[in-house]
């Protein structure tokens, strides 16, 4: 090994760079942890209990990048990287702390005349009297002159702001390197007037996290389907559905024209093989019940189907029992194509799976 090789490697050992990383309330330490098992060793302080970290890992930007690219974290929500750390109490007094921050960014060639996103967010604790929305259009006024067109959809590059009771951070990506391009990886939809339930919106995220083409199925079983959040979702989509359930679908169901209504339990409904190219489960059951009756039903999905269920975390090692049931439900012939907490999962995370 020469010299110049030896340097490199040096180099690279000594590599570091900061972040902040997000999970969904209470589950920042499992995102840690999944962190440790990729990077070796992370630093942190926490910003927002039990979501929040101000991460250090042992590697380059771009490093970080590629290998949470190549190894999706199931927990880590979002990042954004920490290019710069103002200390608010070494700000003149008459100075406001997004001048400061403007004068750095303004230096910044990479952010003339493009489509940028500018992204704010702040602690409780911030001695800040604007709202996350007015400080990001204060921000955005400052930067006027980079010519740039500010939007929340498909921008070249996003500006990360983190304000806390002491400091300011700021950062810039690419909208893919941050995990999600929406600010912390808060996915937001509308309500729809007539929505069945917030159930729905799992789907909608799942639709944009995983790249799901669900106009692309043809027939879809919803296994404990009541009320119908999914159902519909299903049927807005185009396929045909069969929803299972003892209980009551919405009203609003009835009578649709490609909708077909099986009330009963799921182990006792009796399935043609290969019916369906779909099969989607949202139960509040325990995982290990779940993947067996998913699993009892795999007949009826067709060989590259599609399968997408919802495993509710129920105990304080959700990375063990994670693992378990991925390992069942691939003894099944299922091939686990990503598993993540979205941002409208609660105590649970979404696989989505295809039969082998």
């Amino acid at each position: 090994m020469n010299e110049e090789n030896i340097v490199q490697q040096e180099q690279d050992i000594q590599a570091e760079s900061r972040w902040i990383g997000t999970a969904n309330h209470g589950f920042a330490a499992y995102a840690q942890e999944e962190l440790k098992r990729i990077f070796g060793s992370v630093k942190s302080s926490v910003l927002i209990h039990g979501e929040v970290l101000l991460l250090t890992l042992p590697a380059a930007p771009e490093d970080v990048i590629a290998r949470l690219t190549s190894e999706p974290p199931m927990f880590l929500r979002h990042i954004q990287p920490v290019r710069y750390d103002l200390v608010l109490e070494q700000i003149e007094p008459e100075q406001h702390p997004l001048d400061a921050l403007t004068e750095l960014l303004l230096k910044r060639e990479e952010l003339y005349g493009i489509s940028l996103s500018v992204q704010v967010r702040k602690t409780g604790d911030a001695n800040v009297e604007e709202n996350m929305s007015e400080l990001r259009h204060l921000l955005e006024e400052r930067l006027a002159s980079l010519h740039s067109e500010y939007t929340v959809q498909n921008p070249d590059l996003i500006l990360s702001v983190f304000w806390t009771a002491d400091r300011l951070y700021a950062g810039i990506s690419l909208p893919q390197d941050n995990l999600s391009d929406w600010n912390g990886g808060a996915v937001r939809f509308q309500r729809e007037e007539g929505q069945i339930s917030r159930a729905k919106f799992k789907l909608l995220e799942a639709e944009k996290v995983f790249g799901i083409d669900f106009t692309s199925f043809r027939s879809g079983l919803d296994v404990g389907a009541a009320p119908g959040g999914w159902t519909s979702f299903l049927l807005e989509r185009g396929m045909k559905v069969t929803a299972v359930d003892p209980a009551k679908m919405h009203p609003s169901l009835q009578n649709h024209p490609n909708l077909k209504v099986v009330r009963r339990n799921a182990s006792e409904v009796k399935l043609s093989a290969g019916e369906f190219d779909l099969l989607v489960c949202d139960m509040s059951w325990s995982p290990k019940l779940t993947a067996r009756l998913v699993i009892d039903l795999l007949d009826a999905v067709v060989p590259g189907g599609t399968v997408i269920v919802t495993v509710k975390l129920m105990h304080k090692k959700p990375l063990a029992l994670i693992k378990e049931v991925i390992h069942t439900f691939e003894e099944a012939r299922l091939q686990v194509q990503r598993a993540k907490q979205l941002f409208h999962n609660r105590d649970e995370i979404t696989l989505y799976m295809v039969k082998y």
